[in-house]
């Protein structure tokens, strides 16, 4: 029998420890904990997923490493009840089940919340309550702690509340909302596992199922705490009136994030030019959607900008790149236009089709314009370095064919001197 034990029970246990039973069951405890080792260790493999609830960064700090000894313990006691009389492993019981149920909390909160400091805090208030409660437990205090916290009641409208079922109540709801953000943690990792042209749309489903699976958890929580739950029609009356106004923007931005990514307009890795900061999407959140560019600074762009402004999005595309030339007159364009297009064409980056192309764009005082087009379809990995790599290409081809880049020629016309008119002729003195 598995549970709370009073003074005598516990005075029993004791004297059960100093027996030579002891010593055996110190051993079964030593090879439960080994088995759960080596069955952890062979599920686990050489390599894990980074941040796994179930196995953890290592064996032991996982939930399945206490879980597993838990069930090994639990059938060990069951084995030896008509051989000895269990103490130390009905002690172990407890504190392997408080064991699990502090490393499910932490690896869960761990795995949703991996930013926030303030999560330290919640993870060690939490671990010193449920060892408190098995300590209770196991003392045989327990009970004595329920009775009075039965007795501590006070009232909430028409309802008595005590504080004990207040207790059970926010335990209750911290379960469902732990299982919650599990599963919600789980389906998500699953949908954003694979990359590609999809991720936008499994961004979105994995925010859906996140947003309806916490519902559904708060849901319960609040039936646990015994809040009637018709009173939230009065709560959603009082949250519309605030959407509609101190927080339709906050709204705004969170219905425009779903917007984006149910209709694909922007897309996780696509390169982005909005309000005069360009770069690559790494992240759609439905609040906000980061933009990194590339020389490292990230900018956090409300959802709400990216509809109702101006987007330009170079990835929905090909994106074609031009580059610019001068040559002299009398340059035979008619074979050299074909020897540019194929240099370019041998650029890595530049794709095949379409094929790069020169035309001939102006008459310029001082040479013909050439115009040079070539595509891309990875402007995410930079244009400068392709543009460049490009004119070097054609430099080469115009060498070869010794082709003259004119410099800008002057004609100076200088005016004839004029010449000065003849000096009027002065009369003699005294005539």
């Amino acid at each position: 029998m598995i549970g709370p034990v009073d003074a005598d029970e516990l005075q029993g246990l004791l004297v059960t420890l100093e027996q030579p039973s002891a010593l055996v069951e110190l051993g079964v405890m030593l090879l439960c904990l080994t088995l759960a080792w080596l069955g952890v260790r062979a599920l686990r493999g050489e390599q894990v997923e980074d941040g796994s609830i179930w196995f953890g960064r290592r064996i032991h700090d996982g939930v399945l490493f206490p879980l597993l000894c838990l069930a090994l313990v639990f059938a060990a006691q069951l084995l030896l009840m008509g051989t000895i009389t269990p103490a130390l492993l009905r002690l172990a019981i407890p504190v392997l089940m408080a064991l699990v149920l502090i490393r499910t909390t932490v690896q869960v909160l761990r795995a949703s919340f991996p930013e926030p400091h303030w999560m330290r805090l919640i993870e060690r208030s939490f671990s010193w309550l449920v060892w408190l409660a098995a300590a209770l437990w196991v003392t045989g205090a327990l009970p004595l702690v329920l009775d009075a916290m039965d007795g501590i009641s006070w009232t909430m409208g028409h309802q008595e509340i005590t504080l004990r079922r207040l207790v059970q109540g926010l335990l209750t709801a911290g379960v469902v909302m732990v299982l919650a953000l599990w599963a919600a943690s789980g389906i998500e990792k699953k949908l954003l596992r694979r990359t590609g042209a999809d991720l936008s749309i499994e961004k979105l489903v994995a925010n859906l199922v996140r947003a309806l699976l916490l519902f559904i958890g708060l849901l319960f929580a609040l039936s646990a705490l015994g809040i009637d739950l018709t009173a939230l029609g009065v709560l959603g009356g009082a949250i519309g009136v605030g959407l509609g106004f101190g927080l339709q923007k906050i709204a705004a931005n969170y219905i425009s994030g779903f917007v984006i990514l149910a209709e694909r307009s922007l897309r996780i890795g696509d390169t982005v030019k909005i309000d005069g900061f360009e770069g690559r999407i790494t992240d759609i959140r439905t609040r906000y959607t980061l933009i990194r560019a590339r020389d490292g600074r990230e900018a956090i762009v409300p959802n709400e900008m990216l509809i109702t402004q101006r987007v330009e999005n170079s990835s929905l595309v090909d994106q074609r790149i031009s580059a610019g030339v001068q040559v002299a007159y009398g340059t035979d364009l008619r074979s050299l236009l074909p020897q540019i297009e194929h240099a370019v064409g041998q650029v890595a980056r530049v794709v095949d089709s379409p094929a790069p192309a020169v035309r001939l764009m102006n008459f310029a005082p001082d040479g013909l314009d050439l115009a040079v087009h070539f595509w891309i379809i990875d402007p995410e990995n930079g244009i400068d370095g392709v543009r460049s790599d490009v004119n070097f290409a054609v430099l080469q081809v115009l060498n070869d064919n010794g082709v003259e880049i004119p410099y800008p020629q002057r004609v100076v016309h200088l005016a004839p001197a004029v010449a000065a008119p003849p000096a009027a002729a002065t009369p003699p003195s005294g005539e």
